[in-house]
Parts: C-alpha cells; sequence; structure tokens
C-alpha cells in the first residue's frame, strides 16, 4: 500500500492547528475524502461509456477504476508529450 508524507513549515503548522484538532487526522481526512469524490467519478465515466458502447458493467467501482484502461494523469501527460497533436 502506498504512503505518502507531507511536510510542512512551521507557519503551515501553526495554521493547520488552529483550523484543526489533529493534523494528521484532517490530512487523511482529506486524502480520502478526494479519493472518494475522484472513484466515484472514474466509475460513473466508466459505466456511463461502457453503456454506450453495449458493453455489459461487471464489478465494484474499485475495479472499474483498478482497470487498465483507465489511465493515470501522468499516463496522459506522457502521452501527450509524446504526441501533443492527440489532445
Amino acid at each position: 500500500m502506498p504512503s505518502y508524507t507531507v511536510t510542512l513549515t512551521d507557519v503551515e503548522d501553526k495554521a493547520l492547528r488552529v483550523v484543526a484538532m489533529d493534523p494528521q487526522d484532517w490530512i487523511d481526512n482529506a486524502v480520502h475524502e478526494r479519493c472518494r469524490v475522484a472513484i466515484d467519478s472514474i466509475s460513473q465515466a466508466e459505466i456511463q461509456r461502457k453503456f454506450a458502447a453495449g458493453q455489459p458493467v461487471t464489478g465494484t467501482k474499485e475495479d472499474l477504476v483498478m482497470d487498465p484502461s483507465i489511465k493515470t494523469a501522468a499516463q496522459l501527460q506522457a502521452e501527450m508529450e509524446e504526441d501533443p497533436q492527440n489532445q
């Protein structure tokens, strides 16, 4: 499972502590909520694409997101850099 680290300046840490009782909990919650929104968006788009193509929709939201056809932002950026006219 991936793990990420966030480094804050003293000023950023103090500011976050003014608005959050536990900065780590706040950061975890913000990231998990953003992931939930992305999972919903990606799965909805994939369901709509499959319906339009007359393909069956199988599996969970998580299965749809993990499908190899779903490209990451880094993959899309690399493709755009390889062929800028294919936008």
